[in-house]
């Protein structure tokens, strides 16, 4: 086995490394029913206000405040879609049903339960105030006004209000296009028989769904041959088409790894080793676009970004997480780039995996008002069990102390129990 001749890169170097070098995806306008999940490219501000008509909260009767203690004529109704035309003059009230539009003239609207009938009219109690019961015009959302920035992720909410705003399209940025390809001869499709030697292709579907799950469209290349010229054919086909090459497998110092010198005669190997636990065969490389570009050169500029992940199931997904996702997260325009974290206090002594950071994975149990991290079990880079129903990651800083238990530390949170 030849010694690498790349050199170990700092976790955090390693990150921000791949962030600088990933570009942004420019905007496209995408209709209102197709825009879940995505990522607003621009300010919305609204056009107009809302409400934009004084509406009624309850139902009941629209009248005068000045009118208070009064018997009242009633002259209509106002309902929602279907307004009264006529104005509320001294002496008169109009029924009015939530969501309708209060008359010209009225001012308050009393509920249905608190008025007395009086033949074809109606007694409304003493003590009315002007503007009770009713949404005055701009009282969610004045004209102008900046609802939603740049970044944000489009969700029922969002929509909605996006919606009500009358925006019919919607400008956000480009989900990225990703080239998915596992490596390695001993690999079998999903559902064969492993033959003598032989493993399945678990990493594909498990990177699959990652990457699905931070919003990218994938384009599955399936199994490589551990062969040069088979695997540059089908990068170089894969990379006319996709902003992004994820690979798993093949990026360690092994004579069949041959991703890191394929991605040396495409372009440029940025990192071809990191100081990670799992993780440490992690590459990430540009290559410049092949195809004669327009300019300005259009989405991914004139690079393409490739991520070697390595062939340990764990070691894949913890990578994916620390260096994948969040930039991903960058191409789609996201304002938070990484997993939100939160205060746990460790149950177990973490010890440190000397000159490496290292990932553990964890569960967490409530006591009291505090979140408990507990050991998943062995931390294997194999072991994919210990990443199954994991709910955080501690990062263990590299040296010789580790984490004791008890200890307050920030957990990257995967999923909540």
């Amino acid at each position: 086995m030849r010694a690498s001749s790349y050199p170990l890169v700092d976790a955090d170097e390693a990150a921000a490394l791949v962030l600088d070098r990933t570009p942004v995806l420019p905007a496209e306008r995408v209709a209102l029913s197709d825009v879940v999940g995505r990522v607003l490219a621009e300010d919305l501000r609204a056009p107009a206000e809302l409400p934009a008509f004084p509406s009624s909260a309850v139902d009941g009767f629209a009248v005068r405040a000045a009118d208070a203690g009064k018997t009242l004529r009633v002259v209509g109704e106002s309902a929602a879609g279907r307004p009264y035309d006529g104005s509320v003059e001294p002496g008169m009230a109009a029924r009015i049903l939530t969501g309708g539009v209060v008359p010209d003239g009225a001012d308050t609207v009393v509920m249905v339960e608190d008025i007395r009938p009086a033949g074809d009219g109606v007694t409304v109690p003493s003590g009315l105030v002007s503007g009770t019961n009713l949404h005055r015009p701009g009282a969610d959302v004045r004209t102008g006004e900046l609802v939603l920035t740049a970044g944000t992720q489009l969700g029922p909410a969002e929509i909605g209000l996006a919606a009500a705003l009358g925006f019919a399209t919607i400008a956000v940025h480009k989900r990225p296009r990703v080239a998915l390809m596992s490596t390695g001869d001993e690999l079998v499709e999903v559902g064969r028989k492993p033959g003598r030697g032989q493993i399945p292709d678990s990493n594909r579907w498990a990177l699959l769904a990652a990457l699905r799950e931070v919003g990218a469209e994938v384009k599955i290349l399936g199994i490589a041959p551990d062969e040069p010229d088979a695997l540059r054919s089908l990068v170089v086909d894969a990379l006319q088409d996709a902003d992004v090459l994820v690979t798993s497998g093949g990026v360690s110092v092994g004579t069949h790894d041959l991703v890191k010198p394929l991605l040396e005669s495409l372009g440029t190997v940025h990192v071809g080793r990191v100081k990670l636990k799992p993780g440490k065969p992690f590459t990430f490389a540009t290559i410049p676009a092949r195809a004669p570009l327009p300019d300005p050169p259009p989405e991914g500029g004139r690079e393409k970004l490739a991520f070697g992940l390595p062939g340990f199931p764990v070691s894949s997904l913890v990578t994916f997480e620390v260096f994948v996702r969040p930039a991903l997260r960058k191409l789609q325009g996201f304002a938070r780039l990484q997993r939100p974290t939160l205060p746990v206090r460790m149950g177990y002594d973490a010890r440190a995996a000397g000159d490496r950071t290292e990932y553990q994975r964890v569960t967490l149990r409530r006591e009291g008002a505090e979140l408990v991290a507990d050991t998943t079990g062995s931390q294997s880079s194999s072991r994919l069990l210990s990443l199954a129903g994991a709910h955080a990651l501690v990062r263990i800083a590299p040296g010789d102390q580790g984490i004791k238990a008890g200890t307050i530390v920030e957990a990257m949170i995967l999923a909540l129990p």
